[in-house]
């Protein structure tokens, strides 16, 4: 199983999750993020006044997939989220050595 955390801009969501529900996927979670990464923010100009925007709105996806669709996922996700500009994010993948569904105690691949 592999943990994979994407990084995206906030209008990019709802194509990523329309691309996504055609896998098989038992779930997601989405978190509203700020950060910034190589742009380093922007300036911004408001009633007159300059002020620097450190830190950029973005969406966080994650999801616990099967080995077999680690690949596909990344692809739907990259093809889906890119928009060319800088900014675009970017995407994790992490090992999972356990999962365990709390209601019924199952394990690994049954509990996803």
């Amino acid at each position: 199983m592999k943990k994979i955390e994407a990084i995206i801009k906030p209008f990019k969501l709802e194509d990523v999750k329309d691309a996504l529900s055609s896998l098989e996927l038992t779930g997601m979670t989405v978190s509203e993020v700020r950060g910034y990464g190589r742009q380093q923010g922007h300036s911004e100009l408001y009633r007159g006044a300059e002020y620097v925007v450190d830190f950029l709105p973005k969406i966080k996806i994650e999801l616990v997939v099967k080995d077999e669709i680690v690949d596909e996922v990344i692809k739907v996700i990259s093809e889906n989220a890119k928009t060319g500009k800088i900014g675009d994010g970017k995407i994790f993948v992490y090992d999972i050595e356990k999962s365990i569904r709390i209601r019924t105690g199952e394990t690994d691949n049954e509990a996803l």
